[in-house]
């Protein structure tokens, strides 16, 4: 198992809740509210605001999936062509997960 980590934009959140809920193979993930900050950020990223050059950081949000080995890719893939607007929409991580289950 593997656990897919996305640190988007908040302006994008909503469509890429809407692909994974779409997602055959995503059986539920997490978000988490975030804030992030960057030194490679493009001053002309269509996601930063003039609040987001003054403070520095940006609002994110940071969601969690865990999926099988062989599905990471194609998930990741389906995400990336979910984005509508140009520019740098986030980043993203792939940890393993040594287990998971229901509480």
């Amino acid at each position: 198992m593997k656990c897919l980590t996305l640190f988007v934009h908040a302006a994008v959140r909503d469509e890429v809740v809407d692909c994974l809920r779409e997602d055959s193979e995503v059986s539920g993930f997490t978000l988490t509210e975030a804030q992030g900050h960057s030194s490679a950020t493009a001053e002309d990223d269509p996601f930063l605001a003039t609040r987001d050059r003054v403070v520095g950081y940006v609002p994110r949000v940071r969601i969690e999936v865990v999926l099988p080995d062989d599905a990471v890719d194609a998930v990741l893939d389906r995400v990336r062509a979910s984005l509508s607007r140009g520019g740098t929409a986030g980043a993203w991580l792939v940890t393993d997960a040594e287990g998971f289950g229901r509480l």
